[in-house]
């Protein structure tokens, strides 16, 4: 995909990013910087993305499910209730998630920039 085909939708979006293994979240950086975001994090414990959530500015989030041995479904709460978009990205897919958030856009790992592009644009029309 072509870094300068960046969709306005995600130009400037402050997209804080909970992923536990650091060449995942490097990586997972290097694609939103690409896509014209600004990366919030990333965060590699669940206390320290709910920190992140309460002191800066976020607008989405992508959150691994498994963060270091603790679910991530506090962030993910706390960001329903701000009423902000974010996707789960798995090794799991779909089946990995509890219930209640099976309908949230879930990337399976390994994944590449243009599914992350898909399901972050998915995530934002869904507040629309």
């Amino acid at each position: 995909m072509n870094d300068s085909l960046q969709p306005p939708k995600l130009s400037g979006l402050r997209v804080l990013v909970v992923e536990d293994e650091a060449l995942v979240a490097l990586q997972l950086e290097d694609m939103l910087t690409g896509l014209g975001c600004t990366v919030v994090g990333p965060a590699s414990r669940v206390g320290q993305a709910l920190q992140l959530l309460s002191g800066q500015q976020v607008d989405a989030a992508v959150l691994d499910v498994n963060i270091a041995g603790e679910l991530v479904y506090p962030v993910a709460d706390e960001l329903t209730n701000r009423g902000l978009p974010y996707i789960f990205a798995t090794g799991y897919g779909a089946s990995g998630l509890t219930e209640a958030y099976r309908g949230r856009p879930v990337l399976e790992k390994p994944f590449p920039k243009k599914a992350l592009l898909h399901a972050m644009l998915e995530s934002l029309e869904r507040l629309e």
